[in-house]
């Protein structure tokens, strides 16, 4: 009789996160996933077709979880509105850091990565707007807060120059 194991595809999906931290993302591979599950390979590409899609399945799922926390921000309030997305987008890096700074997984993303790159900056400005007189200018502090958080810049330094930029 084959055994029921609850909630694998999480399962997969703690398990690439977790070994892409410890190992790096050359030596994580399905086989050590679907190993360390505890199930056959087999069963792993039952759920993703590709090392490649188990790993962008976690890292959007994250992604998620923080555009979630940026549409909860006060859209009054400019300064708490954009400290609360550059915090939430520095963490998001935090979180990701081993892998964003994995020479192999880099190279990987590489490609399509500015369309990708036009979407997140997209998706930010979209929570921007309303402190900003104009998609451009909101578009252009989402990619202002997407470059100084994964610069690890200081919020309060930066604020000041945001906030010239979004009453102008």
């Amino acid at each position: 009789m084959p055994k029921i194991i609850e909630n694998v595809r999480e399962q997969l999906l703690a398990e690439a996160k977790k070994q892409i931290l410890e190992r790096g993302y050359a030596d994580t591979t399905m086989r050590s996933v679907a190993s360390a599950c505890g199930l056959g390979v087999g069963t792993v590409y039952n759920y993703f077709d590709s090392k490649e899609m188990l790993i962008a399945t976690f890292v959007y799922e994250d992604w998620k979880k923080h555009l979630q926390e940026m549409k909860n921000l006060p859209h009054d309030d400019p300064q708490a509105l954009l400290k609360g997305i550059f915090d939430s987008l520095r963490s998001f890096a935090g979180e990701n850091e081993k892998l964003f700074s994995d020479v192999d997984a880099v190279k990987l993303v590489s490609v399509g990565s500015a369309s990708r790159h036009k979407r997140l900056r997209d998706q930010i400005a979209g929570f921007i707007v309303p402190v900003c007189d104009s998609n451009f200018c909101a578009e252009f502090v989402a990619e202002a807060l997407i470059c100084w958080s994964m610069e690890n810049s200081d919020f309060e330094t930066v604020y000041p120059l945001l906030e010239k930029i979004i009453k102008t």
